[in-house]
């Protein structure tokens, strides 16, 4: 029950931002992304509002089921992401900055179904921080392309995250199964992001963060095989095929 509820409530709040952020885009995406389910008429802007409140609504009320911990979490979470999606985006710093604090908040809601582990193991969401300010510093360059120096910078960002993981798995004597995850996570992050680097244009800059979006899966891997996890990190792994096949039927950024 409490897995289910937390995941409920991570399904609403991702969903519900998502909703809200083609809400406060609405305008841009007519000229930008015109495909979009708003800018298309395929939903209105009404109709996309009570579908994020709902979402919202469900993700917050199952944290708050969950804990008063998990609910507070939620709630920060809620605030963070409608900040993101109508002022934070729009600042090269503060927008991936925001967008991190999202990512790692959930990752300590996730950690809040052990209840005092959210004070001694707050520290781990500094990963998905800078993971996702890196992904989301490199998206800036989507739609018109971006320097070399952002990338560049994300790509050392990129090292970092995947020294922390190193090291944990060291610290727990896991090495040997988290560098197999890792290899694959670094191919299919910097592959698609040197790419990027050599010509940095918007479409090779999307594919590098399309790609970064979705190696989370490996980067989750790796986290749970550092901790000698190895049976749950071969069962996330096993979801990077399915989130491959769907990203190819929606936009995944």
């Amino acid at each position: 029950m409490p897995v289910f509820l937390l995941c409920l409530s991570t399904i609403g709040l991702y969903g519900g931002g998502i909703v809200f952020n083609d809400i406060f885009d609405a305008d841009l995406d007519k000229i930008e992304r015109p495909e979009r389910a708003i800018p298309s008429g395929a939903v209105s802007i009404a109709e996309a509002t009570v579908l994020g409140i709902i979402l919202l609504a469900i993700g917050l009320s199952a944290a708050f089921a969950f804990s008063l911990w998990s609910g507070l979490i939620a709630f920060l979470i809620l605030v963070f992401a409608l900040v993101y999606n109508k002022f934070g985006k729009h600042h090269s710093f503060l927008g991936p900055l925001n967008m991190g604090l999202c990512r790692g908040l959930n990752l300590l809601l996730g950690i809040s179904i052990l209840s005092l582990s959210v004070h001694s193991l707050y520290y781990l969401c500094l990963i998905p921080l800078i993971y996702i300010f890196s992904i989301t510093m490199i998206s800036q360059g989507e739609v018109h392309g971006s320097n070399r120096n952002k990338l560049y910078a994300g790509g050392f960002l990129y090292l970092i995250v995947i020294g922390s993981i190193l090291y944990s798995a060291f610290i727990q004597q896991n090495l040997l199964y988290a560098s197999f995850f890792l290899i694959a996570f670094a191919w299919m992050i910097f592959k698609p992001l040197f790419t990027a680097i050599k010509d940095p244009v918007g479409r090779n800059i999307g594919k590098a963060v399309k790609a970064g979006v979705i190696s989370l899966i490996l980067m989750d891997a790796a986290w749970a095989s550092a901790y000698g996890q190895i049976y749950f990190a071969l069962l996330i792994a096993m979801l990077l095929p399915l989130s491959l096949w769907l990203a190819k039927r929606f936009a995944v950024t």
